[in-house]
């Protein structure tokens, strides 16, 4: 089930849960980003990491190019370098 606005939060679920009279839940439900779209720009995000690591840029020039912390870029090529073994594991003949 996808939000029935897509939009990205500038308050807590708490927060606006408190300001309406409602669960915190029933505002995660209504204005939470779909799966499918905070998958592909999470896709989108470690690409760019791996893009700009492979022309040579440091982790902190990456984090200024991406305006990230540089926790999060080391994390982005983890995370991509992880699905990348997974994948290639994946694509392996399996031995009969």
């Amino acid at each position: 089930m996808g939000a029935e606005t897509p939009e990205r939060r500038t308050k807590t679920a708490r927060e606006m849960a408190a300001e309406y009279g409602v669960h915190p839940v029933t505002i995660r439900r209504i204005i939470a980003e779909p799966r499918g779209d905070f998958l592909a720009r999470a896709k989108a995000r470690r690409e760019r990491a791996v893009e700009l690591r492979a022309t040579g840029l440091k982790h902190r020039e990456i984090a200024v190019e991406m305006d990230v912390p540089i926790g999060t870029v080391g994390r982005l090529l983890h995370e991509a370098k992880k699905l990348a073994e997974a994948q290639a594991v994946e694509e392996q003949p399996q031995a009969s």
